[in-house]
């Protein structure tokens, strides 16, 4: 299961790297017959040849036509029931319980997704069609529901695009392997020096990337220097802290942040500004309490196992400088033209792509490194949940239920402090991308203004408490495929670390927006008291 998972899980980017050498060598004996293999030693394995292997090998022993004619068959059957539903008159009398109420089991769906074997995208797509056909059979006035999906669906697919290009632009760095001028320059071998030096690149380069790529990055790096598959688990773990907490300070850093900043919920210069820190103790914390107290850490490192070493493909520098610079001129580009961010990225993406075709011109050998091939190993089922969810979300926001949600946990829970902290807890549980997402459609920008202490909190707990459970954010799902772990053995190992970690960074931000607000006061009393009689 953890492999199937991993592979569904990480998309394009970490194939090469969920796989180990001998599932991949396993693979190829079966399919010849004996124990060798025209493709051994060949490191230029394509994708194609490896998934034919796989579907040989994969393949049930027990298959059925009749068995798939029914499981066909029972799709349609349980297809034909919903759409049944969604036309009783109760559906439609009751428009508000009935989407709830498939939301709910939609969700479901989602956080069981290995249970019941089902992929969480296509349960998101048919829970965004169900949501929306539930509104469009209840209108009172004829083509309004249209009007509403076509402004959800363009605000979406702003979120879409971005996404999309900035797993691309990373992509085509990665197939050049230009993150080994990263990885290459850490040589210590002491436990305690390579926590804090893995840890602290995971920051940064999540704050450029994204939380998701830069586990992927860092895990594999993490093969390279740590051979033991106990120790690389725990500070693989350790990376999925850093990978969260640096995404959460920087608009392009994690999925929500972006959501937030595309939507204008925040705006890039105050989230960098009022977050960094917060984000940063987040980080520091549980690598002070690990470094004095987990014995996992202490001593060096005594496997000298040789790990194998990839060669960065030709012009790598070149093509990780441009994809690294592409990226962040994406904010710059928005605060230049007040053009929305994935027109930046789109820009970024163009030039990246021209680059690779003039650099491998002539070169028919080297397809596998240009922006076509790259765009085959995106996430793009990925892609297509956040669709999902983001319409689906959009659906109760057009219907009012996350109005009716917002005035119920304004009359109830009116600390903003507590609305974030809670959304951060669950998000450990549940994807965050839709939480964040209907707190964007509860709260009108009207009542809640850019930068709003609301916002920018809902940005540090959604991205750093995903770590507090190793289900709780894509890194740490990423992390569970590549390295095996379970659930368990995080609860118990890094769990406690992660969310005094996450509890310290809230407390800080909180200190620090009362100080502001201090000095903030300072001026007008120091006016008050001036103008006094005596």
């Amino acid at each position: 299961m953890p492999h199937k998972a991993s592979r569904r899980s990480l998309g394009g980017v970490a194939r090469a790297g969920v796989q180990e050498e001998g599932e991949v060598e396993t693979a190829v004996e079966v399919q010849n017959g004996n124990g060798t293999s025209d493709l051994d030693g060949d490191d230029s394995l394509s994708c194609e040849t490896i998934c034919s292997i796989e579907e040989g090998v994969l393949a049930p022993e027990n298959y059925s036509e009749k068995q798939d004619m029914f499981r066909a068959i029972g799709v349609g059957a349980a297809l034909s029931i919903l759409w049944g539903i969604l036309n009783l008159d109760f559906v439609e009398d009751h428009q508000s319980i009935s989407m709830i109420a498939v939301f709910v089991l939609g969700y479901l769906g989602i956080i069981f997704e290995e249970t019941v074997s089902f992929n969480k995208s296509g349960v998101g797509m048919l829970m965004a069609v169900s949501l929306w056909t539930i509104l469009a059979l209840g209108e009172t006035t004829p083509g309004a529901t249209l009007v509403d999906l076509e402004s959800q669906l363009a605000e979406v697919s702003e979120i879409i695009f971005f996404l999309m290009g900035a797993m691309t632009i990373v992509e085509t760095v990665d197939c050049h392997q230009g993150f080994k001028l990263v990885t290459d320059v850490i040589t210590t071998k002491d436990n305690k020096t390579l926590l804090w030096v893995i840890g602290g690149i995971t920051f940064f380069m999540s704050a450029i990337l994204d939380n998701l790529t830069s586990t992927i990055v860092m895990v594999s790096l993490l093969r390279k220097l740590i051979p033991e598959p106990k120790m690389r688990q725990f500070f693989g773990a350790v990376v999925v802290i850093a990978a969260n907490a640096g995404g959460a300070w920087t608009p392009i850093g994690d999925v929500t942040t972006t959501m937030l900043w595309i939507n204008g919920q925040i705006t890039a210069t105050a989230t960098m500004r009022d977050l960094v820190v917060p984000s940063a103790v987040s980080l520091l914390v549980p690598l002070g309490l690990i470094t004095l107290f987990a014995d996992e850490v202490k001593g060096e490192s005594k496997d000298d196992t040789p790990v194998k070493v990839e060669e960065m493909a030709p012009r790598g520098r070149l093509v990780f400088s441009f994809g690294v610079g592409a990226l962040v001129f994406v904010p710059i580009f928005k605060a230049l033209t007040g053009l929305p961010p994935y027109l930046g990225m789109l820009a970024g993406l163009g030039a990246l792509w021209v680059l690779t075709d003039a650099i491998h011109y002539g070169e028919d050998d080297r397809d596998n490194l240009k922006v076509p091939n790259a765009l085959s190993r995106i996430d793009t089922q990925g892609v297509l949940f956040f669709l999902g969810i983001l319409l689906s979300i959009g659906a109760l926001e057009s219907a009012g239920v996350l109005g009716q949600l917002a005035v119920f946990m304004n009359d109830n829970i009116s600390s903003p402090e507590l609305i974030a902290g809670t959304i951060g807890v669950v998000s450990a549980v549940i994807d965050n991308v839709p939480l964040v997402a209907a707190t964007m459609g509860m709260y009108d920008l009207s009542a809640v203004p850019q930068d709003d202490k609301l916002w920018q909190l809902i940005a540090y707990c959604a991205g750093t408490g995903g770590s507090i459970l190793i289900i709780g954010s894509a890194a740490g799902v990423a992390f569970m495929g590549m390295e095996k772990a379970d659930f368990g053995w995080y609860l118990r190992k890094v769990s406690p670390w992660a969310l005094s970690g996450y509890l310290a960074g809230m407390a800080t931000y909180i200190a620090g927006s009362q100080i502001s607000q201090t000095f903030a006061v300072l001026p007008a009393a120091t006016d008050v008291v001036s103008q006094l009689p005596f």
